[in-house]
């Protein structure tokens, strides 16, 4: 089949943002959500983002009009699926909720219509079960924002069928964005796995060896090459996210992350980062601010825990066949704005020293510290 017509499930920041980058994609977009309001905001904000491109001359003044024009808002699910080729669910991380919609969406649809699921973490396997189609399921992921972020994992189930990931495979190069593809529907898929340990990893680093937020997010920051630190980039992810992310991981893999119990402190209590002016850090107002890092802090503290963490889960899926080493790099890159490769970063820290303070961990904390043995081949 061809793609043509699409419908995206859920007018939220992941929702209207993947329905503007394929209307300017040339595709003919059916926006759907439960109340005319939410819907009236999302294309509120799909105009201000199509009228900043032009001002900034990406597309002109007629092309705002014509991508605007080819998104059609919804409420009434029947018809925004009633000409469709493929639907793109992106409400929110909640199993119970995403289980209402499909089955919804299983008596209504045609049987070779592909659903695809926006998760950030939730198992494609599992979700395809939840439809009478599983063969035609698979996971999308994109990245916040979408209009802006060029990475999108492709998850297929166990069941999905190889000419659906090829499907998508195009639809996602056609948007311009880069596909990468988890081969194995693991907990947190590619970039997830990599950054939510981190979050958990640098609270229990905080624990451990008694230096400030701001201390370990310059290392991270500049001894680690990361765009910011990383109580900074869970801020501004938003601490919600992090902490459903946590959950959904945890319960299914044990292995996968060790859970501070600082997440589940701030996000009952509403400190969500920067979305809410208050998470790791305070934020004056809404305008995103950027926390004060700088080299000389950065030289107070080595991160080793957090890149052993990181390469541990790094080298985990390398082992396990769930990406090649080149697709990991894009993933990290794209998805983290890591400038550096991670295993280089491991030699640039220098091998033996993360290693030796993984086991160090490992017998004060246990098992989840354990250097992988992918890690003692990085010279």
């Amino acid at each position: 089949m061809t793609i043509k017509n699409i419908t995206i499930l859920g007018s939220g920041i992941m929702g209207h943002g993947i329905a503007q980058v394929s209307a300017m994609a040339g595709y003919k977009v059916f926006l759907r959500d439960i109340e005319q309001k939410f819907l009236d905001k999302a294309m509120e904000k799909i105009k201000w983002s199509l009228q900043k491109l032009s001002e900034k001359n990406k597309i002109t003044a007629n092309e705002v009009d014509t991508i605007y024009s080819s998104i059609t808002p919804v409420v009434d699910l029947r018809a925004a699926t009633s000409n469709t080729d493929l639907v793109i669910e992106a409400v929110p991380e909640d199993f119970k909720l995403k289980e209402k919609v499909y089955n919804e969406l299983n008596g209504m649809v045609q049987d070779d219509v592909i659903f695809a699921s926006n998760t950030s973490t939730l198992p494609i396997t599992e979700l395809s079960k939840l439809t009478t189609r599983p063969q035609n399921f698979i996971g999308v992921h994109f990245f916040n924002p979408p209009q802006l972020m060029k990475l999108v994992e492709v998850i297929p189930g166990t069941q999905t069928n190889p000419k659906v990931v090829q499907e998508l495979t195009h639809y996602v190069q056609s948007l311009n964005k880069h596909p990468v593809i988890c081969q194995k529907d693991v907990s947190g898929f590619i970039v997830n796995r990599i950054f939510i340990p981190l979050v958990h990893e640098a609270l229990f680093s905080l624990d451990r060896d008694r230096v400030s937020m701001d201390v370990i997010d310059s290392a991270v920051k500049f001894k680690l090459d990361f765009p910011m630190g990383i109580f900074e980039l869970a801020d501004y992810t938003g601490l919600d996210v992090v902490y459903k992310a946590s959950y959904e991981m945890n319960l299914r893999d044990k292995n996968v992350l060790l859970m501070h119990p600082k997440i589940k402190e701030l996000y009952d209590n509403n400190q969500l980062g920067q979305k809410t002016g208050k998470g790791f850090y305070e934020y004056k107002d809404n305008n995103y601010e950027r926390v004060n890092l700088t080299q000389e802090k950065s030289s107070q503290y080595d991160p080793l825990s957090i890149l052993g963490v990181a390469a541990n889960n790094a080298a985990w899926l390398i082992e396990n066949k769930v990406c090649t080493l080149e697709d990991l790099n894009t993933a990290l890159k794209l998805g983290m704005g890591l400038k550096t490769e991670i295993f280089e970063l491991v030699k640039n820290l220098n091998t033996s020293k993360v290693i030796n303070r993984l086991r160090e961990i490992e017998m004060q904390q246990g098992s989840f510290y354990r250097p992988n043995k992918y890690l003692e081949n990085i010279k």
